[in-house]
């Protein structure tokens, strides 16, 4: 049984959550707690797999609570809190700090709402119960200063260049806002042009675009329908629409597609890399990252038929295996590599 701490200053919100895991076979709620004070005598006591935190709270905040935990009893944290475009920066830096995944409160005056939101959060906190936290935790010590990385940035401009040519496709889900973050921040300004599909809500793929162009050298940015794809930038699927690429003579654009979900989620990984394969076939390499499921997978092996070379993340540095798993058991990744080791292999293949 995973067990389950909830910590939420709202009695029905903590009501309303326990009824939703304890409804379940394979987890339980053991506490719940008011305030992070009441919160690290439970921890203490009750030893929980997982907690799920609120960010408003009396006392402490959710943010003060998380730096806390993280630098003495880390464990997997699930966000549940309001998700507005005014609360973005400070759930993105909950992710940075070391929390697994993140989750709107149940809207409780919504008819049928507590049924169709149960799912995200029993698969969320499954998520977080199996995550490896000292590898999550470890991936962030060894950020470097983003003004090294700047710096570093900077200088490869005047000494390499890079096929303008050539595009990179990313994917990502659980934890790969922070893994986008590690290959992005240590490619150069200069660098071929990028696309980027990472699940995450709508309100917040324009703050994370933001702040992934504040430490970047490259320039980043919210895709928009019709956006020329151009060297030096990387466009990331906005939280509500596809992303793909359109091929306009030579020039290549991004397209925005409002259809439904594909596998149950919108961006979605293989819309944006049957995409690629379609329109850049062996000028494009693809990479997939962390991330529960199988989005991705089958997208990645179109690519590696139309000639692209094809890249997954590791076990050893992914906060979840899941993704990347599926593509290699496709035989869809021609190269498996550490998180730490992916930029540097597409400033080789980019190369001109």
């Amino acid at each position: 049984m995973i067990k389950v701490l909830i910590i939420d200053d709202s009695k029905l919100i903590r009501m309303l959550l326990t009824e939703i895991i304890n409804n379940t076979n394979d987890m339980m709620v053991v506490g719940e707690a008011e305030d992070p004070y009441e919160a690290r005598d439970l921890i203490k006591l009750l030893n929980p797999d997982v907690l799920t935190l609120d960010i408003e709270m009396p006392k402490m905040d959710g943010i003060t609570f998380l730096k806390n935990l993280m630098r003495l009893r880390p464990m997997p944290v699930v966000m549940v809190s309001t998700l507005t475009a005014e609360g973005a920066p400070i759930t993105l830096e909950a992710l940075e700090i070391g929390a697994v995944d993140f989750l709107e409160k149940p809207k409780t005056d919504v008819a049928n709402a507590l049924s169709r939101y149960q799912d995200q959060l029993l698969e969320k906190i499954r998520v977080a119960s199996k995550v490896k936290i000292s590898q999550l935790l470890r991936a962030r010590k060894n950020d470097t200063s983003v003004n090294a990385k700047l710096s570093n940035g900077r200088s490869e401009t005047k000494k390499q260049e890079f096929k303008k040519n050539h595009l990179i496709a990313i994917g990502a889900s659980t934890g790969g806002t922070e893994a986008i973050k590690e290959v992005i921040v240590n490619l150069p300004a200069n660098f071929s042009p990028i696309v980027v599909t990472q699940h995450i809500p709508p309100v917040f793929s324009k703050t994370y675009a933001d702040r992934l162009n504040k430490v970047a050298a490259m320039a980043v940015h919210e895709a928009q329908d019709g956006q020329l794809i151009e060297p030096g930038n990387v466009y990331i699927a906005p939280g509500d629409k596809h992303l793909t690429v359109l091929k306009r003579g030579s020039k290549l654009l991004c397209r925005l597609d409002d259809t439904d979900p594909v596998n149950r989620h919108k961006p979605a990984v293989d819309v944006l890399f049957n995409s690629v394969a379609a329109m850049m076939g062996k000028y494009s390499t693809a990479v997939l990252l962390t991330g529960m499921g199988a989005d991705g997978a089958k997208g990645l092996l179109k690519l590696k038929e139309s000639g692209a070379l094809t890249i997954t993340q590791d076990e050893v540095s992914c906060v979840v295996y899941g993704m990347p798993r599926a593509a290699k058991e496709l035989g869809a990744s021609m190269e498996e590599l550490g998180l730490n080791k992916i930029a540097g292999r597409l400033m080789e293949i980019a190369a001109r």
